[in-house]
């Protein structure tokens, strides 16, 4: 991972734990652009939106179509502490990421390298490039931490 990875990855840490802070799941994701520019990031705000969809990877893909003013988002790479979901794996193919880099695995909810393994199937018509990158270790401690103050 290169160093410009790393402190995206952080950013995206940082969006994860102000979604605890507001009670939400801690996930947190950035969306950077060919230049190196951030387009958005957000952490999860389902609770806050009473939105099922407003995953933090969707909420990034969102503002950064709105800011480039085109659904496709060639050139971007796409920066989330957890392995995204199936309806996120989903969005980042149609939005036609480049590079998506994940730093925690999901293998009871994620769908690039768990479950439905989303990249993989015949009919994805996009796959982006795929790293592992950031601190697992602290977005999987901020994952466990929070559902472990939820479930008492």
């Amino acid at each position: 991972m290169e160093e410009q990875d790393t402190d995206y990855a952080r950013v995206a840490l940082a969006e994860a734990k102000a979604a605890a802070a507001r009670g939400e799941v801690p996930v947190g994701a950035v969306l950077v652009s060919a230049g190196n520019d951030v387009l958005a990031q957000s952490g999860n705000r389902i609770v806050e939106l009473r939105d099922p969809t407003a995953h933090a990877e969707i909420l990034a893909l969102r503002e950064g179509a709105k800011r480039l003013g085109n659904e496709r988002l060639v050139g971007t790479t796409l920066y989330v502490t957890l392995e995204p979901c199936a309806m996120c794996a989903g969005a980042i193919a149609h939005a036609r990421v480049e590079r998506l880099v994940y730093a925690a695995s999901d293998p009871k909810g994620g769908a690039v390298e768990h479950g439905a393994k989303f990249f993989e199937q015949p009919t994805c018509h996009h796959r982006p490039k795929i790293d592992r990158g950031g601190d697992a270790d602290a977005a999987g401690t901020l994952l466990r931490d929070f559902f472990r103050v939820r479930r008492g």
